[in-house]
């Protein structure tokens, strides 16, 4: 996201036995797509960031999940239309396990003159089987951070309306909800790198020139 500095959150101070840093740790915090990207057009889409690390006043977060204001999904249903929705469990490369949800609708043909846009059942059990695969072969070959650039321009919702052309022509498909499931065990450097705060520099070997003196027999 372009925006690193997303606000502020407040904590009490550390007493005794109790830590500020661990009160911090696993907040979510929730917000939306336009003020990360300073682009009002994705204002519909909100993002759940959690906290993993704490360093000084700093609170690294990494994805925890997406999702679509309410007044957005009740302004693309619509009559005379059908809407189809899928879900899948998908892994992505880095051991995060999301479910995906993706919404469609049926649209016109170019010249038909019936009013709706219904699909047959059938239909729809094709559309959703082709979102099945779609979703779950854009999902399995990259890592956390690529799917999450990918829900941005809405990548796999063109896949979809695309591969479905055929079957019956869709609009204002996406992928409306992202939740993470399960996460690999937490990794400081992988979250640095995710930051930008990292390098690969391991430090250079420290020659020893210290000998130990002979053990003396008498004093």
């Amino acid at each position: 996201f372009e925006i690193r500095n997303v606000g502020k959150t407040l904590v009490n101070r550390s007493t005794g036995m109790k830590n500020a840093n661990d009160s911090l740790k696993g907040r979510i915090i929730e917000i939306s797509l336009a003020d990360l990207n300073k682009d009002e057009e994705q204002a519909f889409r909100k993002i759940k960031l959690r906290i993993d690390e704490v360093q000084g006043k700093n609170c690294l977060t990494n994805f925890h999940g997406m999702d679509f204001t309410s007044d957005k999904l009740r302004s693309l249903v619509r009559k005379w239309q059908t809407l189809i929705e899928a879900h899948v469990d998908v892994k992505t490369t880095d051991g995060y396990l999301l479910r995906l949800f993706a919404i469609g609708f049926t649209k016109r043909r170019p010249s038909q003159v019936r009013k709706t846009t219904y699909a047959q059942s059938s239909q729809v059990r094709e559309i959703r089987k082709k979102m099945f695969e779609i979703i779950t072969r854009e999902a399995t070959s990259c890592d956390l951070k690529e799917l999450v650039q990918k829900f941005v321009p809405e990548a796999i919702g063109r896949e979809i309306e695309k591969a479905c052309r055929g079957i019956y022509p869709l609009q204002n498909v996406y992928i409306r909800k992202a939740k993470i499931l399960k996460a690999p065990k937490f990794d400081v450097s992988k979250l640095l790198e995710l930051h930008g705060e990292s390098t690969d520099e391991t430090g250079t070997k420290v020659a020893k020139d210290f000998q130990e003196p002979e053990i003396l027999e008498s004093v």
